[in-house]
């Protein structure tokens, strides 16, 4: 088959295990397409592809012999620069670690492994994932595919790229604020992030950062379930994480009746129109799913002051050490993150936290009211791939390189798990997501009600013209 690369990771599996297709076969095919292709997106920025063919042939000699296991078995993934992988350069983006090969791998690639999955490389990020932009200045700036020249988001934008072109039906991701979720929404592709804890962190420098989770990342929520089957498994290294399992297997819904809030700017924040236009005919689908939709939010004042805080918190405590050492070679508005997190008080952080538990609780029981609350992703369209950062919305300034975000800052700062799932194209051909926030720790739950979303309005099948 010459088009491998345009299967599901679960057709591929059945591929796999009928014999119908080779692990080595989909291995070659993802490994020609990244060879095509990457230099015009740069996606991938380490690979190995060499011992991928190697494990290829070794899972292909299992299968023969009848000890093919593992959820993910023969599945060409790729991972995040920022997740570390043992005997495999793990830069972070950051010029201070363009040589790092480190020891030993994150929970999530040695889950992946574990359950069969064959890594072909890297992607790319921003450094030390500052900024939902994806460029560095060890390897340059990633290309979106529907939009070569714009942004893919980020900070998971390689993995995000990668998904759309084909590279693998697999990547993962990591979201604090809105690193999952603005990729896939400049994509066209499916992410979660998910709630604290389901996901391992470890190793990391900062346990106890109730920001950031990993997730997954995939072009269909199937496969998404899938993928998050096998990452939501508890790790010791990892103090918050907890056996949460999750299935892949995802339960038909009746959407009829159900209560959705609709929230269009998320407490007044700025958007462009042609973002709204869309999310909008993401809601009349709603509608025509049979589901009672409300114009209703919680209310987020106060949340973008604390999310900064302790955004600053994290970076001071993850990074201050390699900013006294080493900060010549660092970005600006990474120095000013860190600076920001050293230079506030405890009575700024004392603040936050509270905010924080606030912010849950006002999620927590305001979809105690409705179902789901859905809502944009991204506040802008991908951007061109030379600008840092949108300086402003809709003719409203941004303060700094993360206030451009904020739809799903706010969102992270609630702690809820939220989705963003292909919701449709704008006239000029950019994709656009659709932001779908569920009950803590429901994320089978949100999975579900996405799938049926999917099926309803399945724009995610529509792939990048060029990388057909």
């Amino acid at each position: 088959m010459n088009n491998l690369h345009e299967f599901s990771a679960l057709e591929l599996r059945d591929l796999i295990f009928a014999k119908k297709a080779s692990v080595s076969e989909v291995v070659r095919a993802h490994i020609a397409r990244i060879e095509l292709y990457n230099p015009t997106l740069n996606a991938v920025v380490t690979d190995r592809f060499e011992a991928a063919l190697e494990e290829a042939q070794a899972a292909d000699q299992q299968l023969a012999a009848g000890q093919a296991t593992g959820a993910l078995f023969g599945l060409p993934v790729l991972h995040k620069d920022s997740f570390m992988t043992k005997g495999l350069r793990t830069t972070f983006g950051s010029r201070a670690f363009e040589n790092h090969v480190p020891t030993e791998d994150s929970a999530v690639v040695r889950l992946q492994k574990a359950a069969g999955a064959i890594t072909l490389g890297k992607t790319n990020l921003p450094e030390f994932g500052a900024g939902s932009h994806t460029f560095n200045a060890v390897f340059g700036a990633t290309h979106n595919p529907y939009k070569p020249g714009y942004s893919p988001g980020g900070s998971s934008g390689g993995s995000a790229a990668a998904l759309a072109a084909g590279f693998v039906p697999l990547a993962d991701g990591s979201d604090m604020g809105g690193s999952l979720r603005n990729p896939a929404s400049f994509c066209n592709v499916v992410g979660i992030r998910p709630s604290l804890g389901r996901v391992a962190m470890s190793p990391t420098g900062n346990a106890f950062n109730a920001l950031t989770v990993g997730g997954p990342m995939a072009r269909n929520v199937r496969d998404l379930a899938l993928y998050m089957s096998v990452l939501c498994n508890a790790d010791g290294g990892d103090p918050l994480s907890g056996h949460h399992a999750f299935s892949a297997q995802l339960q038909a819904i009746n959407t009829k009746g159900m209560r959705i809030a609709y929230s269009a700017n998320l407490g007044g924040l700025p958007f462009e129109p042609a973002v709204q236009s869309v999310v909008e005919q993401g809601v009349r689908v709603l509608t025509d799913m049979g589901c009672a939709v409300e114009e209703a939010e919680p209310q987020f004042k106060g949340a973008d002051d604390a999310f900064d805080v302790l955004r600053a918190l994290a970076f001071a405590t993850s990074y201050a050490p390699l900013r006294a050492e080493k900060g010549e070679l660092l970005k600006k508005t990474v120095r000013w993150n860190i600076d920001k997190g050293l230079n506030q008080s405890g009575a700024d952080v004392a603040r936050a936290e509270r905010m924080h538990t606030q912010m849950f609780n006002r999620m927590r029981l305001f979809l105690q009211r409705y179902d789901f609350l859905v809502c944009p992703v991204s506040q802008v369209l991908p951007f061109p791939v030379d600008e840092e950062y949108p300086i402003e919305i809709n003719g409203q300034p941004m303060d700094d390189y993360v206030a451009w975000m904020r739809s799903a800052s706010r969102i992270s700062l609630s702690g809820h798990p939220a989705m963003s799932v292909p919701c449709g194209f704008t006239d000029d051909g950019f994709p656009v997501g659709l932001q779908i926030v569920g009950r803590y720790g429901q994320e089978q739950a949100l999975m579900e009600f996405a799938l049926q979303f999917e099926t309803a309005n399945p724009v995610g099948k529509i792939r990048p013209a060029g990388f057909k």
